[in-house]
């Protein structure tokens, strides 16, 4: 079980010091892996917090930080803080490398402010495999528990000390000593994906904390790991059908010209990489699991990225060329051009089954999962076993919330806005819907289209979503925008 104490912040005496801590701001270090990106232009530091939040005087946890000041001070509203999702996602790297979605007034009235948390990247970071290993991992095409018992057995002889208190309601009181830290009386914040869960656990320890909090593609968090992955995976199989039907329509389709039929010819491919896997120039073999990656993150995407997704299937069914979707998947693996890993997928696993709860699946339940993904995403899960079910397999992990999934109400917070797209393929419309209804004071913002979050893909969902974090105005209930 995770140690688990319920916070109260900055009215503990025994947190006092880590609320008052002042945050020694230096302009970024530059980070040659980095092109067209000048970190200087950024300011970074470090956040100390407790370890262990029911025992604080132990030991501390760093967090690593990144901030751009506002441009217009004499106009500041405070500080934005800004989560990426993952879990494993670089609050930094969404500042300094991808911070141009973040214009106008945001910029001039916030500072905005990146963090990784605990267990990713720069800051106190869990390790698991090496990247030899974690090329190995990649490629497995029929996984058995023994491999989840594995990543299991390697995080705990690396980063045991921190394994059992990276879940994300640990980051949430980070937040909280963050928010303290800062001088904002109140947290405004944005969070995207997994980053929606990390919002929703602060807004419910911590209500009355609460400034402007912005959840885009929302997950539900109603449903255990198990649903979640299932549910996923069936909105997955509905962009894929879709990507392939407007494949047909395109030049240079490698699918045909047929839309009942380009989805399964794509996803018999695919699954033949089990059997024939293919070598790229630098001599790895894309397997079927390293194509499926390549090809899902694609979907991530609205249409403008299924072009790349096209050229990609294109290259390796026509080509004999598996660079294009190899690279997907390394982009999404979290795998640089040296063959050198982020700690994402270690953090990924970690706080997901920390996070998960505290009782595992039946026997039943994993029959009634996979056939579930077998009767709503075929062409996804054909080669599915129950052992292919989970992402990441949790049952081996030491680690576990007591707390089971539940509505996150929040009551006593202010007002809440979830942005969810239609067209969402790794968290679907539903989940967005259901974290609204439940939050006592949530309003739901739509997108109609498909892709993953909607603020980057909607102009008018951007502008509801500044407006909101500029003045407190809400949208009028129901609203749904375009994409772009």
């Amino acid at each position: 079980m995770s140690p688990t104490v319920k916070p109260t912040g900055a009215d503990d005496p025994a947190l006092k010091a880590f609320y008052a801590q002042q945050i020694a701001w230096a302009p970024c270090p530059d980070d040659p892996a980095t092109k067209n990106v000048n970190e200087a232009d950024f300011q970074c530091g470090t956040l100390h917090v407790p370890l262990d939040y029911a025992n604080p005087a132990t030991d501390t946890v760093d967090i690593a930080l990144a901030r751009k000041p506002a441009a217009k001070p004499d106009q500041r509203l405070g500080s934005l803080l800004i989560n990426p999702g993952g879990p494993g996602g670089s609050g930094i790297e969404e500042i300094t490398q991808n911070g141009k979605q973040f214009t106008g007034g945001l910029t001039d009235r916030y500072d905005l402010v990146g963090f990784d948390p605990r267990g990713v990247g720069k800051s106190t970071a869990v390790h698991c495999l090496d990247d030899q290993a974690r090329d190995a991992w990649e490629t497995v095409d029929h996984p058995a528990q023994s491999k989840g018992k594995t990543l299991a057995d390697a995080c705990q002889a690396k980063s045991g000390k921190l394994l059992p208190f990276v879940g994300t309601a640990n980051a949430a009181r980070d937040m909280d000593v963050l928010r303290g830290a800062l001088g904002d009386p109140k947290l405004n914040y944005l969070g995207f994906s997994y980053g929606t869960y990390l919002g929703s656990l602060y807004a419910e320890e911590f209500p009355q904390r609460t400034g402007r909090l912005v959840l885009d593609g929302a997950v539900d968090p109603t449903q255990d790991l198990l649903d979640l992955d299932v549910q996923q995976m069936i909105g997955f199989e509905g962009v894929f059908e879709r990507f392939a039907a407007d494949c047909v329509k395109q030049t240079r389709c490698p699918l045909g010209t047929d839309p009942d039929t380009a989805a399964k010819k794509a996803a018999d491919f695919l699954d033949g990489l089990d059997v024939n896997p293919m070598t790229a120039s630098d001599g790895r073999k894309l397997t079927a699991a390293q194509g499926w990656t390549g090809a899902l993150t694609m979907l991530y995407g609205d249409a403008k990225s299924w072009e790349y997704l096209r050229d990609g299937l294109d290259w390796a069914m026509n080509g004999h060329k598996a660079d294009y979707l190899l690279g997907f998947a390394d982009s999404y693996n979290g795998r640089d051009a040296n063959g050198h890993y982020s700690n994402e997928g270690d953090a990924y696993a970690a706080i997901e089954c920390a996070d998960s709860g505290p009782v595992a699946p039946t026997d039943a339940q994993l029959q009634q999962a996979q056939q579930q993904e077998h009767d709503k995403a075929g062409l996804l899960t054909k080669h599915f076993t129950t052992d292919d079910l989970f992402d990441p397999d949790c049952r081996s992990w030491p680690y576990h919330s007591p707390v089971p999934p539940h509505v996150i109400k929040a009551a006593g917070s202010a007002p809440i806005l979830v942005v969810g797209s239609t067209g969402d393929d790794a968290t679907p419309y539903a989940w967005a819907q259901k974290l609204a209804s439940g939050l006592a004071n949530g309003t739901l913002l739509t997108r109609d289209g498909d892709g993953h979050t909607g603020y980057g893909k909607s102009s008018c969902i951007k502008a509801d979503v500044d407006t909101f974090l500029l003045d407190g105005t809400l949208p009028a209930a129901g609203t749904h925008c375009a994409s772009n």
